[in-house]
C-alpha cells in the first residue's frame, strides 16, 4: 500500500506549487457549486408551466383614432370578426398579456369591515368575457366558466365574478374550496365562481407568479385601446397578421393595428436575462474546470521532470508502473479533497450571502458535495496521462538524466 507520509513530505518541500493550487481548488469548488446551484434555479424558472397553451397564442393591439368611436360595439364587433377568419379557433379582449412584465396587480380582502377583513396575497388581475378562459387554454378544476350574460364592460359595474388560479386559491383558503366565496374590493362584492389549475401572471420574477385572477370585465369596451388574444394552431399563428390587419381595416381604416406577438416568444423574451445568466455562468464553470485540470496537469509535468532521478531510483529497487501512477494520484487526490473541504465550507458561507444579498434560496450541500466529486473526476484524467508517462521511464533513462 502507497505511504501517504512521503508524498507529503515532498509536497512540502515545494510548497508554492501545491499551495496555489489548493488556493485555485477552493476557490474554484466555492464558485462552481454556487455557480450551479443558480444555474439550476434559473433552467427550474425557465421551465415553469404557464397554464397557458404559449404556442397556440397570438396576442395584439389596437389604437383606435375616431372620436366617434363606440368602444362597446367596437370591441363586440372586432372579436367577432376574429373569430370568423379562417383557422382562428377562439378570441377575446384582455387588459394584460401574461409573461409580458406589464399589467395589472390587485388584492381581495374576506370582510367588508375593515378591521377584521384579512387580505389575500397580491395577485395578477385579468379582466375578460367567457371565450378567455378557451383562448388561454386554462383548465378548470373546480365550479364553471362566466356566462355571456355576466360579462359587464366596466370596472364600477355590480355582478362581480372572479376565476382563481388553485395556487392563489390554496395558499388562502387551504383545502377549502373557493367556490361560492364572497370577497371584496374597496366597496365592490365579487363571488368567487371557479377554479383554474395554473395561470401565471405577467412578471417572472415575482413572488407572486402563480396567483392570477380573471374578473368577468369585458376589457375592451371601456377604452379605445384594446389588446386581444387569438388562439390558433401555431403552423397558422405566422400569417394571421397580415389577415387580422386586412379584416380590421376594412371594417375601419382609422386605427393602427400592431404589437403582434405569439405568447411563446413572449415567454422567451421575458425569460432572456435568465437564460443570458445561465449560459454565462455555464462557461465560467467549464472555464474554471480547464483551468484546474491544466493546473493539475502542468504541476505533475513540472515534478515529472523535477523528480526524473527519483522516479528512476524507484523504478531500480522494484517500483512498477502501477506504484509510479498511484503515487501521483495520490498526491493529486492530497490536494483536491483538502481544496475541496475548504471550498465547500466557503461555498456554503458564500451562498448565504447570495441568499441574504440577492433573495436566492439557501444553497444545499449537495452542490459543493457535487462540485468536489465533479473536480476529482475531472482533476483524475488531467493527472492519469502525465502520470502513465512518468512510468514509462526506465532507471537506465533516468541515470543518464542525471
Amino acid at each position: 500500500m502507497l505511504h501517504i507520509k512521503p508524498i507529503l513530505s515532498s509536497l512540502m518541500r515545494s510548497k508554492s506549487g501545491p499551495v496555489l493550487l489548493l488556493l485555485q481548488i477552493v476557490l474554484s469548488v466555492a464558485i462552481v457549486a454556487n455557480a450551479s446551484f443558480i444555474i439550476h434555479e434559473r433552467l427550474t424558472m425557465m421551465q415553469r408551466d404557464s397554464g397557458l397553451l404559449e404556442e397556440q397564442i397570438l396576442t395584439f393591439n389596437v389604437y383606435n383614432f375616431d372620436p366617434a368611436i363606440d368602444n362597446v360595439l367596437q370591441n363586440e364587433v372586432d372579436q367577432q370578426i376574429l373569430r370568423t377568419l379562417p383557422n382562428v379557433i377562439e378570441a377575446s379582449s384582455t387588459n394584460m398579456v401574461p409573461l409580458s412584465g406589464s399589467g395589472w396587480m390587485d388584492r381581495y380582502v374576506d370582510s367588508a369591515d375593515e378591521n377584521t377583513a384579512e387580505s389575500m396575497p397580491g395577485f395578477a388581475l385579468y379582466l375578460g368575457n367567457e371565450h378567455l378562459l378557451n383562448v388561454m387554454g386554462s383548465k378548470l378544476v373546480d365550479g364553471r366558466n362566466f356566462r355571456p350574460e355576466e360579462i359587464n364592460t366596466q370596472l364600477d359595474q355590480s355582478g362581480m365574478l372572479a376565476i382563481v388560479s388553485k395556487p392563489l386559491a390554496e395558499a388562502f383558503w387551504g383545502d377549502e374550496s373557493p367556490v361560492g366565496k364572497t370577497m371584496y374590493q374597496g366597496k365592490q362584492t365579487i363571488e368567487i365562481i371557479g377554479v383554474v389549475d395554473k395561470l401565471q401572471g405577467a412578471w417572472v420574477n415575482h413572488e407572486n407568479f402563480e396567483y392570477s385572477v380573471i374578473q368577468n370585465i369585458d376589457f375592451g369596451g371601456g377604452f379605445k385601446n384594446k389588446t386581444y388574444m387569438v388562439r390558433a394552431l401555431p403552423e397558422h399563428i405566422p400569417a394571421l397578421e397580415e389577415v387580422i390587419i386586412k379584416a380590421f381595416h376594412a371594417e375601419n381604416p382609422n386605427r393602427v393595428i400592431d404589437g403582434f406577438s405569439s405568447l411563446s416568444e413572449t415567454k422567451k423574451g421575458a425569460y432572456n436575462n435568465h437564460r443570458l445568466m445561465a449560459t454565462l455562468l455555464s462557461m465560467m464553470v467549464i472555464l474554471l474546470l480547464l483551468i484546474t485540470a491544466l493546473g493539475l496537469t502542468g504541476m505533475v509535468m513540472f515534478n515529472i521532470q523535477r523528480r526524473t532521478k527519483q522516479i528512476g531510483t524507484r523504478r531500480a529497487l522494484g517500483a512498477k508502473k502501477r506504484d509510479i501512477v498511484n503515487y501521483f494520484m495520490v498526491e493529486n487526490y492530497l490536494i483536491c479533497i483538502a481544496g475541496g473541504l475548504i471550498g465547500a465550507m466557503l461555498a456554503l458561507q458564500l451562498g448565504q450571502q447570495l441568499m441574504s444579498l440577492y433573495n436566492l434560496p439557501m444553497l444545499p450541500v449537495t452542490y459543493p458535495i457535487a462540485a468536489v466529486i465533479g473536480l476529482l473526476l475531472v482533476t483524475t484524467l488531467a493527472v492519469m496521462l502525465p502520470a502513465l508517462k512518468a512510468a514509462k521511464i526506465s532507471p537506465a533513462m533516468a541515470t543518464r538524466s542525471v
